[in-house]
């Protein structure tokens, strides 16, 4: 089994800055792709980004330009870097990782809030 925890979430201004990051355990399990994905009430489940095993990255629209994707495969840990935060990026921030054997984990979730 893998475990995901997400840290980072919290309050900010918009145009300010958080950096979220999350840490899968489970050392037995190989993890190949790693991602965020994002739920606000009323809302589905969207993708934010995503990094692959090769680190090839994929953002939705909404954040290009302004959050950044990464992985310390050391640390077997993806964080999520955002810049320049919209009261739209308000949503419960979801780690996602992706196993050898195409299998999918999920995280708790982080609550990221941004005030106008």
């Amino acid at each position: 089994q893998v475990q995901l925890a997400e840290s980072g979430g919290g309050l900010v201004q918009a145009g300010g800055s958080l950096t979220l990051s999350c840490a899968a355990s489970g050392s037995r399990i190989r993890i190949n792709s790693m991602g965020w994905y994002r739920q606000a009430p009323g809302k589905a489940r969207e993708l934010v980004a995503t990094i692959t095993s090769g680190d090839r990255t994929n953002y939705a629209d909404s954040v290009k330009g302004r959050f950044t994707i990464s992985r310390d495969n050391a640390k077997n840990t993806v964080y999520l870097q955002m810049n320049s935060l919209k009261p739209e990026d308000t949503a419960v921030y979801y780690c996602n990782a992706i196993s050898a054997v195409r299998v999918n984990y999920w995280g708790q979730g982080t609550q990221v809030t941004v005030s106008s």
